[in-house]
């Protein structure tokens, strides 16, 4: 019986050092999660430093001299801060700036109403080619912005019938033919009203709201628009920054168009006059990049600002067609 216990006593052991000479040994596993996390961070932080230069370029561009930015130093000897109150004054960018802010401010008011009442349409209403006409609104996605300019054009200088014009005596709508939108406000914003990415992404979010909401909506007496107003939009607040925030980028962005329908700087955006810095002797580079700094930093402001609910607002659209 003694003899049983002292094998057994002498077994185990034995066999705890089997097993512990058969087992992964931690040491090396976790040595190797260790490089996969160097290699993955590594890429990470290579990419990162990639898509920071061109922003690192542009501030350090804007607080050197003009010679230094010719003979292209990485970062200014002396920064010059006047810079930046200089490019302020020498492009007017105050006017500027109110500009592009009363141009996105409309833009944004006029997607908002469309996109919503256009998305909860394709989303909540049945009527006949809902689906064609769903599709054919997704396909002017594949069409390039540079196609459509001369059509928006000729619309815009009302060479396309039709086209509304503002008159001063009644009608206030005129639909003759001739007239033209050039160097006014509507020319800069209707065009873009209608987007086909924000009816699309909305259309996304309200197809996901449970149809017992509608129903319990409707016994209460209410109809497509008292839904709308009260139970969809409140609870729609983060896709519907998204498409404000993603409108206010292109709008405030603009260039070409903007270029191509105005002939004055009255009405003309922030981007148009950074233009302003280029002439014949050449390009004043110290305060382009200044004035470009100055043109980006609301867009930079209002996105770190509203970074969770944009994120939030695409994240929980488009789980259910």
């Amino acid at each position: 019986m003694v003899d049983n216990v002292m094998a057994q006593q002498t077994a185990l052991p034995r066999a705890q050092a089997r097993d512990v000479a058969t087992a992964p040994h931690p040491q090396g596993f976790s040595i190797a999660r260790w490089l996969g996390k160097l290699f993955t961070y590594g890429i990470l932080i290579s990419l990162g430093t990639l898509a920071f230069m061109p922003f690192f370029w542009m501030v350090s561009n804007s607080l050197m001299t003009l010679g230094e930015t010719q003979v292209r130093r990485l970062i200014p000897a002396v920064p010059q801060w006047e810079n930046y109150i200089q490019a302020w004054n020498a492009a007017k960018f105050s006017q500027y700036f109110m500009n592009s802010a009363m141009i996105a401010g409309i833009t944004i008011a006029g997607v908002v109403v469309v996109s919503v009442l256009a998305a909860y349409g394709f989303a909540r209403i049945k009527f006949w080619g809902r689906d064609f006409a769903f599709t054919a609104m997704l396909l002017t996605l594949t069409i390039p912005e540079a196609v459509t300019l001369i059509p928006n054009y000729l619309i815009v200088t009302g060479g396309i019938f039709p086209l509304p014009i503002i008159t001063n005596a009644p009608p206030f709508f005129s639909w003759q033919m001739g007239n033209s939108w050039i160097n006014t406000l509507p020319a800069l914003t209707v065009p873009f009203m209608g987007s086909a990415f924000a009816i699309f992404l909305l259309r996304q979010f309200f197809a996901q709201i449970p149809e017992e909401l509608f129903d319990a909506a409707r016994i209460d007496g209410a109809g497509h628009m008292r839904f709308l107003l009260q139970i969809v939009l409140p609870i729609s607040s983060a896709p519907i920054l998204t498409v404000i925030l993603l409108t206010f980028i292109g709008s405030w962005n603009a260039f070409l168009w903007p270029l191509i329908v105005t002939t004055t700087p009255d009405l003309r955006p922030i981007t148009v006059g950074l233009y302003q810095f280029r002439s014949e002797a050449g390009t004043d580079l110290h305060l382009l990049m200044a004035g470009a700094l100055i043109a980006i930093l609301p867009v930079l402001v209002i996105y770190f600002l509203t970074q969770k609910t944009f994120t939030q607002g695409i994240a929980t659209t488009g789980l259910k067609g």
